[in-house]
């Protein structure tokens, strides 16, 4: 099956007598005036949301525990480990902005998914090879005399595992922001009651993705350390042939948008900055007069004023291929988030830490549960976040937003930064938890004679690492969901994929600079043979002093944050 989309369709009185049964601005499958009751919103988004529980099902279920396949098998010290999963999360979520690119100018997000689903599919399946392969060459080196033959693994299975993996980042960066933008885009923003949807749209999926990390982070994690790592593996790559499935079928009742700009939108966009920097050297007076000529409405921006410059030419005179007003606004928009994105670094690399060093930490604490039958994986832990955001999200759409609205008369309840600024104040707390819980395990450690014995069970239930577990889950709530809703909202019609994929970006930027944070902190302290603060034995390791830091920086990161937020000058008034 095609997609056949006419960019210039238009709908006629004869071809749409009912005109408040078809929505403007784009077509069906069929490339014809799309249906109101037939096509569109949660009837299609249902579809959507379907592929993407699924597509973070098998994310998670190898990026969270993927620390312990490396310090496990593949037998990486614990720095090492942390900085490879940090560089992976930031590759996955840096190449959205690729993805976005591909789709947003070249082959549209539903072509874009489907590519993506099928690279998707191709990686895992490479993933599951490569380790059903070291399972075989360590099953030899037990039977071999010779136990320095079964160090390190081979050359050839570690370039197989690590390709396959960047080959799921690669997938999941044409995979994320089209998804999501897709799902969006089967809300019609001319409709009063899509309209309202579409903001509960980003909450009922954040939720439900969460449904799909949550079985992840307690099935997969426990096949993977208690049955095998190939078949913990291979599930998700099943899984996504499923997802790639279910999309296809919702096909007929999507809605595709079309642009009124045939232009490409990053060309389009760029040569605004690149004609505003030829023109630097033109005069206020002049703009002003070229204003006046093109009845060019004053801009409430100040500081972005600059960019206008791009309405003309160096002496003052038109062209036909000159920049219009549109043009200049839209690099305006994507200008605007710029101190916004650089304001969240903090909290992206706070997030970081779930998934990594988090998880180092409850492989020394007590994992049993219910009877000394049962050991919980410490990555399954990861699962305490999205029980949060679980129980969180109906809380906050259905109590706090009503309650907001009525104080604020917002469609929203609050807007969107005031959102994401709240979730930053809640992972700066988490982040004080987490450095006083680690106090509390090395003391634990010292007061029990193990600080050196590794490999043995400090005395503490794993439950004290709850707390910032819980924290994290809520502060996503507020600033993840607030994120997507934001950056989908304040970019340009025709780039809406593009702006998830700047949200992302934070999140891949912010796992490099702990990445960064890591390498740096590991050389400056195990210099002159002291334990660093990464030490593979935690008992000597200082956690807790990295887990100041980062709240530290969080506090700087806040304080940047609401000093951009004040500032910030909404593309919409609606929130």
């Amino acid at each position: 099956m095609a997609v056949i989309i006419v960019p210039g369709n238009e709908i006629s009185e004869a071809e749409s007598p009912l005109l408040n049964d078809i929505v403007g601005s784009c077509v069906d499958f069929k490339g014809g005036a799309p249906n109101r009751s037939k096509t569109g919103c949660w009837k299609s988004a249902s579809f959507i949301i379907g592929v993407e529980v699924v597509e973070r099902f098998a994310y998670y279920g190898i990026s969270s525990n993927l620390i312990s396949y490396l310090t496990g098998p593949l037998g990486q010290s614990t720095a090492t480990a942390a900085e490879n999963v940090n560089a992976w999360n930031g590759a996955a979520m840096l190449l959205p902005l690729l993805g976005a690119f591909l789709a947003d100018s070249y082959l549209g997000r539903y072509r874009m998914i489907i590519v993506a689903s099928l690279l998707y599919i191709l990686g895992l399946g490479f993933l599951s090879l490569s380790a059903a392969l070291h399972s075989s060459y360590s099953a030899d080196c037990k039977t071999n005399a010779n136990d320095t033959a079964c160090s390190p693994p081979q050359l050839e299975i570690i370039i197989l595992f690590f390709f396959s993996l960047y080959l799921v980042a690669f997938a999941q960066g044409g995979h994320k922001p089209c998804v999501q933008a897709f799902g969006a885009d089967q809300f019609d923003e001319e409709d009063p009651i899509e309209c309202k949807a579409k903001s509960s749209f980003f909450n009922w999926w954040y939720f439900s993705m969460n449904g799909g990390i949550l079985v992840a982070l307690l099935v997969l994690n426990y096949i993977q350390e208690n049955l095998s790592w190939e078949l913990g593996f291979g599930i998700p790559c099943i899984v996504m042939c499923f997802a790639l499935i279910v999309f296809l079928l919702g096909s007929m009742t999507y809605r595709f948008r079309i642009n009124s700009d045939k232009r490409n939108p990053f060309l389009r966009i760029g040569r605004v900055f690149v004609k505003a920097a030829a023109n630097c050297q033109v005069t206020p007076i002049v703009i002003s007069i070229e204003e006046d000529a093109q009845n060019i409405l004053p801009h409430e921006d100040a500081k972005l004023k600059f960019l206008e410059k791009a309405l003309i030419t160096p002496d003052g005179s038109r062209e036909e291929n000159i920049c219009s007003t549109g043009d200049v606004e839209d690099a305006k928009a994507i200008l605007r988030l710029v101190p916004i994105w650089f304001a969240c670094l903090g909290y992206a690399i706070v997030f970081s830490q779930a998934s990594t060093l988090f998880t180092k930490q409850g492989v020394t604490l007590d994992r049993y549960i219910i009877s000394s039958s049962i050991q919980i994986p410490a990555a399954s832990l990861q699962c305490l976040i999205s029980l949060s955001i679980i129980v969180s999200i109906p809380i906050y759409d259905r109590v706090l937003v009503p309650f907001a609205r009525a104080i604020t008369k917002k469609p929203a309840g609050i807007s969107m930064l005031q959102r994401i600024g709240t979730g930053i104040v809640l992972s700066f707390v988490s982040m004080l938890i987490a450095a006083l819980v680690e106090r509390k395990r090395l003391e634990t450690a010292l007061e029990y004679g193990l600080v050196d014995l590794p490999k043995a069970t400090v005395p503490m239930s794993v439950w004290w690492l709850a707390p910032q577990y819980l924290l994290f889950g809520i502060a996503d709530v507020f600033t993840m969901v607030g994120l997507q809703e934001f950056f989908y909202d304040q970019v340009p019609k025709d780039l809406k994929s593009i702006g998830l994929a700047l949200y992302l970006s934070i999140f891949g930027i912010g796992s490099f600079l702990s990445s960064f944070l890591i390498s740096i902190i590991e050389k400056a302290t195990s210099a002159h043979g002291r334990d660093s603060w990464f030490s593979n034995n935690l008992n000597r390791a200082h956690l807790d002093y990295f887990y100041w830091l980062l709240a530290g920086i969080s506090a700087v990161s806040m304080a940047i944050y609401v000093y951009f937020a004040k500032s910030y000058v909404y593309s919409k008034r609606s929130l």
